[in-house]
């Protein structure tokens, strides 16, 4: 949650529950790209041409295809294929997370489809023992974001 896409928005809405200093979940940043790994994201991204991306997450066994008012070509209708093999619903971003994302960023910077793919369900860390269902689930929306 550390891109530049309405980040300041992400961080009003953090900040006001709570999520104002590093820890396991939900902390936005200092400002935009303030930590390595969403700069190292970013540079590899802008480095690549890709049609589309996944952003994995844990938590909800749903897919989140939109960021904002941008409606890349196609996005829904991909999102509904990767929705059909995998048994994830296909819905819109809550708005207390629909900002700062890697997806969000992707986007609004492209104008591509982009994707939360959130796998699981429980109690972060998500349990080995889950690790079979998530691969099944997933393995289709993997061999059609390569082919789409």
């Amino acid at each position: 949650m550390q891109f530049p896409a309405l980040w300041e928005t992400a961080k009003e809405i953090k900040f006001s529950q709570g999520f104002t200093k590093p820890g396991p979940r939900d902390y936005v940043g200092t400002s935009p790209l303030s930590t390595p790994e969403a700069i190292a994201m970013y540079n590899f991204t802008l480095s690549k041409n890709f049609r589309l991306i996944l952003a994995y997450h844990s938590q909800g066994e749903v897919i989140y295809w939109k960021f904002s008012d941008f409606l890349p070509e196609g996005s829904y209708y991909i999102g509904q294929q990767f929705s059909n093999v995998s048994g994830y619903s296909l819905d819109v971003t809550p708005t207390n997370s629909a900002y700062a994302g890697y997806k969000d960023w992707f986007i609004q910077n492209y104008n591509r489809p982009g994707y939360t793919i959130e796998v699981g369900s429980g109690t972060n860390p998500l349990p080995l023992s889950q690790f079979s269902k998530i691969y099944n689930d997933n393995v289709g929306i993997l061999t059609l974001g390569m082919i789409l």
